[in-house]
């Protein structure tokens, strides 16, 4: 199976040109053989805290998986026959969420993830964690999801493998300088301290404050380097995992 990461520079606060991009990138990933492409944290109305939490217009740009502003979304997906963890602000009883909505090959809801880790200034802004493990399986082979910090907790990828994961999908946003250095610290430890494959997704450009540092990825198992893209291109990096 071949899987794409989709390096992605979102429109600050446009959930309607971001998921234009994001069923553009989903049907170049179908016409490149990916089963699945993977977008970053908060891909969709940009990596903007309080615009999301405490705008104005207070959760406008927070989504539920049935939103008509991710109808492109779902339409690429039935089109191409490809599978997407999409990475959106939504809603839970308690304030927003940063969320993973997975949609199949024929645009259904595979499922729905819920960060679980928010670091300081997320829930500063009013963010909230989610309360189970994000599991999919896509022709046989089962998936586990982690969005951005939940990575620098290796329970969560030791969990996925317990239950039979084969693949850890990461939508994150990393900036220049320590960020870039994080990334190549602890994905390739996931992999190989868990026998996975794992594939990260991340902005490239700005992002909110920051200055994402590209360099979306895929390692093996054993924590070799499958593929990487650069530090300043948005695209796909595509890896074939077993």
């Amino acid at each position: 199976m071949i899987i794409a990461a989709a390096q992605f520079t979102s429109e600050p606060r446009d959930v309607t040109a971001n998921a234009a991009r994001a069923a553009e990138l989903i049907s170049e990933a179908g016409r490149l053989g990916a089963a699945l492409v993977v977008f970053p944290e908060l891909a969709l109305p940009g990596y903007e805290l309080d615009a999301i939490a405490a705008g104005p217009d207070r959760l406008a740009l927070a989504l539920a998986p049935d939103d008509p502003r991710l109808d492109p979304v779902r339409d690429a997906c039935r089109t191409a026959r490809v599978a997407a963890v999409t990475s959106c602000a939504g809603r839970l009883p308690g304030g927003p969420s940063i969320s993973a909505f997975v949609y199949g090959p024929d645009g259904a809801l595979l499922t729905r993830y819920d960060k679980l880790h928010v670091t300081d200034p997320e829930r500063t802004a009013g963010f909230v964690p989610g309360a189970a493990d994000g599991r999919f399986t896509l022709d046989g082979t089962a998936f586990g999801l982690a969005i951005c910090y939940d990575a620098h907790f290796p329970d969560l990828a030791r969990r996925a493998a317990a239950d039979g994961c084969r693949v850890l999908l990461a939508s994150s946003l990393y900036g220049r300088g320590g960020g870039a250095e994080e990334r190549r610290r602890i994905f390739p430890a996931l992999a190989r301290d868990n026998g996975l494959h794992v594939l990260l997704a991340n902005h490239a450009g700005p992002a909110g404050p920051y200055d994402a540092c590209g360099l979306s990825a895929a390692w093996a198992p054993d924590g070799g380097l499958l593929a990487e893209g650069s530090t300043t291109e948005p695209g796909l990096v595509l890896a074939e995992v077993g």
